[in-house]
């Protein structure tokens, strides 16, 4: 079978996953429904109907979520080590991530209305992003070593992560405890009316991703010759840092913090597609990041009458150890 083939099937046998993992979530829980209920609760929603109404209003907006969340956060992880030409770097890593959770815990923290709405939690998020985007793309200029962009990832994130503490410090005792259960992150947070908005920036996202995907070939060769090719390299860096603050800020705002989705999906769809095809790998990260996702919220609806793991816990024992182990690998 000829490797482009195998891609294929590959491609093919985690989007079926995807769709019966997809299938299990919105029929599984404390009461049971089947795929009538199902169809109803899409195409022909009655709210007398409690199997209906909890599959509309729980069901499919946690299982769309789990997609969306794992899908974005898997491409700005590919994008943020294509720029930096660092397995090692990624959103959560690189402290881009942390950025939003600072803009957020400003908003929640601080009481004021504007911020604790919808608008001006993603408005907050995507800003944080954003600025922390530009701040470690400014910073990467001048540390050229892999592991000093990610050891300054990990102070610029223990900074954001003191200022974070001495706002809960000073905080009333409802914020705080709306931001301690945001920190841990859940897919619980979505409403279905929220949907429609949700879906559209990550498919701004991808559509602002597949624009890029010939100059980000380029860049794996190096900027000089991307920009021989006829591509302008600072305005390929800020595509970048927007569309990974764009995926990033998303997340962020309705999940909270979900670590090493992005830093552990894209190492993992390199290793096994071996290629520097930016198609491909926007294609792989977007299938194996909602997979990975989703199964781990499958997993912990499984274990929820044993016991409740946030889903940024989950992530980060089933990501931690593999990142350890490219760690190791780069290292040797």
């Amino acid at each position: 079978m000829s490797s482009n083939r195998s891609n294929k099937v590959l491609l093919l046998l985690v989007l079926i996953s995807i769709l019966l993992l997809a299938g299990m979530g919105l029929r599984i829980g404390d009461i049971p429904t089947d795929f009538l209920d199902v169809y109803h609760a899409v195409f022909n929603y009655s709210e007398q109907n409690l199997s209906e109404l909890i599959i509309r209003e729980i069901r499919l907006p946690r299982i769309t979520i789990a997609i969306i969340a794992g899908a974005a956060l898997s491409i700005a992880g590919m994008l943020m080590q294509t720029l930096f030409q660092n397995p090692l770097a990624g959103p959560y890593v690189l402290g881009i991530n942390s950025g939003s959770s600072l803009m957020v815990a400003l908003g929640i923290l601080s009481g004021v209305g504007f911020f604790n709405s919808e608008l001006g939690l993603i408005g907050s998020a995507l800003l944080g992003a954003f600025v922390f985007g530009l701040f470690v793309l400014f910073t990467a200029s001048f540390i050229r070593s892999q592991i000093g962009l990610l050891l300054f990832g990990v102070m610029l994130g223990s900074f954001v992560g003191a200022i974070i503490t001495i706002l809960e410090a000073s905080s009333q005792v409802d914020a705080l405890k709306a931001f301690a259960l945001w920190s841990m992150g859940s897919l619980n947070g979505v409403s279905v009316d929220q949907l429609p908005v949700i879906s559209f920036v990550f498919v701004l996202g991808c559509l602002g991703t597949l624009l890029i995907v010939k100059p980000l070939n380029m860049l794996v060769l190096g900027e000089e010759e991307c920009r021989l090719m006829g591509f302008n390299v600072k305005r390929l860096r800020l595509s970048i840092v927007f569309i990974t603050a764009l995926f990033t800020g998303l997340v962020t705002a309705f999940c909270g913090p979900i670590a090493f989705v992005g830093l552990a999906v894209p190492n993992l769809t390199r290793m096994l597609f071996k290629t520097q095809n930016h198609f491909l790998l926007l294609t792989a990260n977007l299938l194996f990041g909602a997979f990975f996702v989703l199964s781990c919220d499958l997993l912990i609806q499984a274990l929820s009458e044993t016991i409740l793991i946030p889903i940024n816990a989950l992530t980060s024992l089933v990501g931690a150890p593999f990142v350890i182990y490219i760690l190791i690998r780069k290292l040797r």
